[in-house]
């Protein structure tokens, strides 16, 4: 059962990803060719009016063919136009359909985020409500401090602060972890240097820090729920980012992505081990993990069909089709590639026992 749970939240994702551009294209009055959902060899095909609904056998992807989409613009005033082709459609239309997919997942994201939290028996916030015994950073911070930066980073919500407890290499001479603090203390804004963390060793020798305060949980009402899930989804979209930073800095490898299977196989054990909370949370993080993923500007992504559409908005001219083409197409190939490193990888893990959460 939890395997075929994970499918399903699988594929509701990928589909509503491509469902967004379909919706998109059709309500620019652009034919849409065919819609199909997975990769792979044809197991179900209808045509519709106008367009062909197919589905393949891995769900792993999916496509939206728009006429006119893979280039043959009309650069020659001669050549009779079809109104209803991709390429004829102003660049205002176009960009609307190429960021409407993983607009899709930003906001199922959202409301996943809310339906997350509107189901956790509390919400924490990011004030300190009190400090465990024997304390080393209750000798700079006080209760009821509001967070609001650790070492830079602006605080949205209490994710926040895990994230940037748990990822600093900064000791002092003791040998136990500081951070810059700002935090609001009787309404006044309030920035403390080299607030002391007592720093753990895990079995594996990884060095972590010891959490020695709680905060307070917040009351839960319609307006917090739907507030805080923004500021949620806000911090996991950014966390995102700043983990394929850290990947380009070296400080996570191929190693530590994973793919269909390895989401897959997280979302099947988080509906053995979690609440249903839990497991919406963890839903939560992967669809915005698709959605600001396809928005960078990586070729084959939708992040880089809209910068090309930027790029043509400002020469006022389409950049030549079979230029764009070979650098799509150059992009899809290192995809397919990385995509069987991380799946090989998945396997490998999940055979050994090293996939787990």
């Amino acid at each position: 059962m939890p395997v075929v749970i994970a499918i399903i939240v699988f594929c509701a994702i990928i589909l509503l990803h491509e469902l967004g551009h379909f919706a998109a294209a059709k309500a620019c009055g652009i034919y849409v060719k065919e819609f199909a959902f997975g990769m792979g060899p044809v197991i179900f095909r209808k045509k519709g009016k106008e367009t062909v609904y197919v589905i393949r056998a891995f769900p792993i992807g999916g496509s939206c063919s728009m006429e006119g989409e893979d280039g043959g613009y009309y650069e020659d005033d001669a050549v009779e136009r079809d109104p209803r082709a991709f390429n004829s459609k102003p660049v205002w239309q176009r960009m609307i359909v190429i960021l409407a997919g993983p607009v899709m997942n930003l906001i199922l994201g959202y409301i996943v985020t809310v339906i997350s939290l509107a189901a956790s028996p509390v919400i924490a916030s990011t004030t300190i409500a009190e400090f465990r015994e024997q304390s080393i950073s209750s000798q700079y911070l006080m209760q009821n401090d509001k967070i609001v930066n650790v070492d830079g980073l602006p605080i949205f919500s209490s994710s926040d602060i895990v994230y940037k407890l748990q990822n600093s290499d900064r000791k002092n001479a003791e040998g136990n972890l500081v951070y810059d603090f700002t935090v609001i203390r009787n309404g006044e804004k309030v920035t403390i240097h080299d607030v002391e963390f007592t720093t753990t060793s895990g079995e594996d020798g990884k060095n972590g820090v010891y959490f020695d305060f709680r905060v307070f949980r917040m009351e839960k009402t319609f307006g917090k729920v739907l507030a805080e899930g923004w500021r949620e989804s806000v911090s996991n979209a950014r966390l995102i980012i700043m983990t394929l930073f850290d990947m380009i800095r070296g400080k996570y490898g191929l190693n530590d992505l994973s793919g269909p299977i390895g989401v897959g196989t997280v979302i099947s054990q988080a509906v053995k081990k979690y609440t249903f909370a839990d497991v919406m949370g963890i839903v939560s993080v992967i669809t915005i993990n698709i959605g600001v993923f396809n928005l960078l500007p990586i070729p084959a992504l939708d992040g880089a069909r809209f910068l090309f559409l930027v790029v043509e908005s400002i020469r006022r001219k389409p950049i030549k089709p079979e230029v764009e083409g070979m650098v799509h197409f150059v992009g899809f190939a290192l995809l397919m590639v990385l995509m069987l490193v991380v799946t090989f990888n998945d396997i490998v893990k999940l055979v050994t026992g090293g996939l787990n959460i």
